[in-house]
């Protein structure tokens, strides 16, 4: 029996419309920075939990490139890491399965983004959108991550997998141990043993929610209905100055420390992204810019948003034209993720009782 975990990160995208700026600074930017940490990284394009509301199959197609083509555009080395989309995977959805019967009703009606997301026509709301956190908690598991950058609004989703990997540990305690698979783990004060990890989030970094350009308290988002409301990696460099130009300001200056920047969203947002995009915090920015109005910082925020996002959009073109390179990156993916998935997968069925060769 081992005595710990070695640390794996897992995230993944869901293919399911135009990528942002939030997308890059929120997660792609983010992973490519963890190449040569000494963890081993799973990415995955999160086809499965799409479908949870309709996708019209072509576009599904395109779509799951496309974030295969931002992942690689975004500086992410298909050999150092592993890149795949989900449904190639098929443990995902058998993991997903045995996790629906760990997992409680309860659970999955607490959960922000169904209420969300399905509004008040709940009941005709897919079973697949209420069980979206069990399919995320397999994704994760199934790999036995222990690492997962996501953001502000995944949390409460990542908290449900380390529920669900705690009550399975639980559950089957006396068969982890008559099999010798378990691993030591500490939970508070006490040291436990279990199966799965109870993974930790990995939530950080100066711009880690990026709001709308036109609305500081709303998400930047893909379905607004307003195309300046957001930066999409696809955008060239004469759309990327000018939504930054026509970005929503305030009529004060610039604080000299973020405490100013309480009650000011849209200020707030803007320092935020120059911080992320400039890998500094927004002290430093503050620092940089306190006393000065917005017609002297968004040209700067602008200069520095192309110099970052055009070289990504151009090379996202040039990888999308070759889809053959995109597929092949995507089935070596996920080969290497179906092997790393049936091993655990082998003895969860040992542990349930399951019969296999």
């Amino acid at each position: 029996m081992t005595t710990s975990f070695a640390k794996r990160i897992f995230s993944g995208i869901q293919p399911s419309g135009g990528l942002t700026l939030g997308n890059y600074l929120g997660a792609l930017k983010r992973f490519a920075d963890y190449q040569g940490k000494g963890a081993e990284t799973i990415y995955c394009v999160v086809d499965l939990h799409a479908i949870t509301v309709w996708q019209e199959p072509k576009e599904l197609s395109r779509a799951i490139r496309e974030v295969t083509a931002a992942f690689l555009a975004a500086g992410i080395d298909p050999k150092k890491h592993i890149v795949f989309n989900q449904s190639r995977v098929k443990q995902h959805a058998e993991l997903a399965w045995i996790f629906n019967c760990v997992a409680r009703i309860g659970w999955m009606n607490r959960m922000t983004q169904f209420k969300d997301k399905a509004g008040k026509d709940r009941e005709n709301a897919s079973l697949g959108l209420l069980a979206y956190p069990s399919l995320m908690a397999a994704d994760i598991l199934v790999y036995r991550a222990t690492h997962v950058p996501v953001g502000e609004d995944q949390k409460q989703h990542l908290e449900l997998t380390r529920d669900i990997a705690q009550k399975f540990n639980n559950d089957f305690s006396g068969r982890i141990a008559e099999l010798g698979v378990g691993v030591e783990m500490q939970v508070g004060d006490e040291t436990v043993n279990g199966f799965f990890p109870l993974t930790e989030p990995v939530i950080g970094g100066p711009a880690a929610r990026i709001m709308s350009l036109r609305d500081g308290s709303k998400k930047m988002s893909k379905s607004d209905p307003s195309d300046l409301s957001r930066i999409n990696l696809t955008d060239d460099a004469d759309a990327i100055s000018k939504k930054i130009r026509k970005a929503k300001t305030d009529p004060d200056a610039l604080p000299s420390e973020e405490a100013g920047l309480e009650g000011r969203p849209e200020a707030k947002n803007l320092v935020g992204i120059y911080a992320g995009l400039a890998d500094i915090s927004k002290e430093e920015v503050l620092r940089q810019f306190g006393g000065r109005q917005f017609s002297t910082f968004k040209p700067a925020l602008a200069d520095l948003a192309v110099e970052k996002l055009a070289p990504i959009a151009a090379e996202m073109r040039r990888i999308m034209a070759d889809t053959a390179y995109v597929d092949s990156v995507l089935k070596d993916g996920g080969e290497r993720a179906g092997v790393l998935a049936e091993e655990t997968m082998k003895t969860v069925r040992d542990i349930i009782g399951f019969l296999q060769d």
